[in-house]
């Protein structure tokens, strides 16, 4: 029985009400494989005291009966405060403790970190020193400073990499990582990154390979951060360098640290000599599937009188749930929230029952109740998010993984709530709050003793915590009378830079793009925020895809066909799409239909993500002379508006802005009357910063 073992059975002890396997995993920073196997533990010992075993209940919430905490008489000669490193850990991690550090570090140092004596260290000395030199280092000592490890700083990773990804004969995390961390970094960043890359490139990691990758480059930023970085190395043409340098262009951006071409250079050794997996197959239909996401959403709102189609994270998270019905890979786990969500709002599931239809006639099988529940579950969010807009709540931002996964958290829940963040802190710090001192705090974690209300979401806080937020913010709403905060309206980059961005093209359309850009940096500087959410990370806007090069003016064309080719020619001599496509394209239609005319007058052609596109773009061409699709809604067709995309992800923001952009007549209005591709440029970028 190890550590985290013994720790989970005196928290299931002393816990007052039901504990989840979820909450636990992320307490103790596992997966909930991991706790399922303490778990298993945990009741072998019950099993062989003849007591009543766990039992997990729907949603991973684990059940306890009466005679559970006579364990406490099998396990208290293993008690938590009374578990003593053996030697071979204390090895392990004194060995660590050396090469992570860039300084001297004493034998004191040593052993308060170790909680044992300094006399214990030194008889530990000869055979740390010795299996340090296994990993072709050696340990250097001052007699004023301590000692140091001297190498290559590839081999110290290497080394590092051998401690932080050890684990014990039960598939458990090993002594080293429980008591030292060698990495830095937002793990979901980075994870994130990483799995944008493979797609990008086309290469994807085994599992093992992938988590190897991901370990290195937490280790890699925390030497970074140290001001550690890799020897000179020798450039060679393995292959993998152009994705290596992707991988650290966002990792600078997103992780804060300067980087150099050897490392750079050495991640591509790593990359070229990973194990990958043939490319996986994508959903051909990404852009079919959107397509017809929009016009769910469109009849949903329509049917409930309300507009949804603003909410970017309802159309992308709603598109991605299609793209798994339409393909048959949907999982549905078992989760009572669902049910409770589903029966205080009837309306929206009834909205969802009569518009299926929508995208029933594009899956070749029925859709079933689930189906629609989840879609269901997926609108309640949205309204969720749109309602919580109109109340402003003090609220504190707790976090157990780090200032980092605060700070993007805290940006999402900025994007959909009208929140005053009174402060972040780390969840430890809840205990010690004053009463009164926020309306909530949302956490990543429970809160064990904290005096004020709170409520757990995950940090990637998807749509389940978005109503998670809205029925807590309804409780507190309907319990008390809260004070009216309308004068402490908090100012944020975003809102400032919406505010300022169209009286810059009102009163200086010529110079617009230029000083918007000038105007953003500088703002954000200000706000000490990077340039984009982490959220839009490889998410381009319109007007980037879109620029004066990207729109060619009153073209002639006979037919429909003509015109999907020339605007799809642009894209083809600038490498973004291979012959094949154009003819794809066309086919796709005749086989289809017109449903790539969006709007009256604008076309939008595109092809599955096989079909030879290269990389991401547009190309918008406006016709001298309109012609029909066979679209009898929105014919004849002014502007076809040619879409190249990698993934299902990285056009996405620039796909969802146009559609919005497309309901307002005067946009196209004014992209008819303008004169210059220049012009047409600055109306979507003008329009873009509108919305």
């Amino acid at each position: 029985m190890n550590k985290r073992t013994l720790s989970i059975i005196y928290e299931l002890c002393g816990a007052d009400s039901e504990i989840s396997i979820g909450s636990l995993a992320e307490k103790h920073q596992v997966s909930q494989r991991t706790i399922r196997n303490d778990l298993n533990t945990v009741n072998g010992l019950l099993r062989e005291n003849h007591l009543h075993e766990l039992q997990l209940k729907t949603g991973g919430m684990i059940c306890r009966k009466e005679d559970f905490e006579r364990i406490l008489l099998f396990v208290s000669d293993r008690d938590y405060y009374a578990y003593r490193l053996s030697k071979e850990e204390r090895i392990k991690i004194a060995a660590a403790l050396l090469v992570n550090s860039p300084e001297y570090i004493t034998l004191s140092a040593i052993a308060d970190s170790l909680f044992v004596s300094r006399m214990t260290v030194i008889n530990d000395l000869d055979r740390t020193k010795e299996y340090i030199r296994t990993g072709n280092l050696r340990v250097i000592s001052h007699a004023n400073k301590g000692l140091r490890v001297e190498g290559l700083e590839s081999d110290k990773r290497v080394f590092l990499m051998k401690l932080a990804g050890g684990r014990t004969a039960g598939g458990n995390r090993d002594a080293v990582t429980e008591h030292i961390s060698v990495q830095a970094g937002d793990r979901t960043v980075v994870q994130k990154i990483l799995n944008e890359q493979e797609k990008i490139h086309g290469s994807y990691f085994t599992d093992d390979s992938f988590h190897k990758i991901l370990l290195y480059l937490g280790i890699m930023i925390n030497r970074n951060l140290q001001g550690e970085f890799i020897e000179t190395r020798q450039r060679t043409g393995n292959g993998r360098y152009l994705m290596a340098q992707d991988i650290l262009k966002y990792i600078v951006q997103y992780c804060h640290i300067n980087t150099t071409e050897d490392e750079v250079q050495y991640l591509s050794e790593l990359l070229a000599g990973a194990r990958y997996l043939k490319r996986r197959t994508v959903q051909k239909n990404v852009v079919k599937i959107q397509m017809i996401t929009r016009a769910l959403i469109e009849k949903i709102s329509d049917e409930m009188g309300i507009r949804l189609d603003d909410d970017y994270d309802f159309f992308e998270n709603l598109s991605n749930h299609l793209a798994s019905i339409l393909s048959d890979q949907t999982f549905y786990p078992e989760n009572p929230l669902i049910d409770e969500i589903l029966e205080m709002n009837p309306n929206v599931l009834d909205a969802v029952h009569k518009n299926q239809h929508v995208i029933q006639s594009c899956i070749s099988r029925e859709l079933t109740g689930k189906d629609l529940e989840y879609i269901a579950v997926h609108v309640c969010a949205a309204l969720e998010r749109k309602k919580n807009k109109e109340v402003a709540f003090h609220v504190i931002v707790a976090c157990h993984g780090g200032i980092g996964t605060s700070q993007l958290l805290l940006e999402k829940l900025k994007l959909h709530f009208n929140f005053y963040i009174v402060d972040v802190i780390s969840a430890h710090e809840a205990r010690n709050l004053e009463a009164g001192r926020a309306d909530l705090i949302i956490t990543t974690v429970p809160l064990e003793g904290c005096p004020l209300d709170y409520v757990v979401v995950s940090p990637l806080l998807n749509d389940e915590d978005y109503i998670r937020v809205g029925h807590k913010i309804d409780v507190l709403r309907s319990s008390r009378n809260l004070p009216v905060r309308a004068e402490e309206n908090e100012v944020t980059a975003r809102g400032m830079i919406e505010r300022i961005a169209p009286l810059v093209y009102e009163e200086a359309p010529d110079i617009a793009p230029g000083l918007m850009k000038k105007i953003r940096k500088a703002v954000r500087d200000y706000f000490n925020q990077s340039a984009e959410a982490e959220a839009e990370l490889f998410a381009p806007y319109l007007h980037h895809l879109l620029p004066p090069s990207q729109i060619t003016l009153d073209v002639e064309c006979s037919d429909w066909k003509e015109a999907v080719r020339i605007s799809g020619e642009k894209l083809l001599e600038q490498g973004y799409i291979e012959p094949r496509y154009i003819d794809a394209m066309l086919q796709n239609i005749e086989e289809n239909g017109p449903y790539v005319v969006l709007s009256p007058g604008f076309a939008v052609p595109h092809e599955g993500l096989e079909a030879g596109s290269i990389k991401v773009g547009m190309h918008l061409i406006r016709l001298k002379t309109p012609v029909s699709f066979g679209s009898e809604e929105f014919d004849p067709v002014e502007f076809v508006c040619c879409l190249s995309a990698v993934d299902h992800k990285t056009h996405l923001k620039a796909f969802f802005n146009l559609v919005n952009m497309l309901r307002t007549e005067q946009f196209k209005q004014k992209l008819h009357e303008c004169r210059t591709s220049a012009e047409a440029a600055r109306i979507i970028e003008e329009y873009e910063y509108g919305l």
